[in-house]
């Protein structure tokens, strides 16, 4: 548990690694999934389009 020692908040390692994934790690993960599906889209209708 966070404790507080003359002014700053202490914590052990495993409490100071536990963070929330915000909205950024969302758009980051849709975007990169949406440029990979384009990028995949755009090389099968070059090369294997028949």
């Amino acid at each position: 548990m966070a404790t507080k020692q003359n002014g700053p908040i202490v914590e052990n390692a495993t409490e100071a690694r536990q963070a929330e994934p915000g909205p950024s790690i969302l758009a980051l993960l849709a975007i990169s999934i949406g440029l990979a599906v384009l990028i995949l889209g755009v090389v099968w209708f070059v090369f294997f389009r028949t």
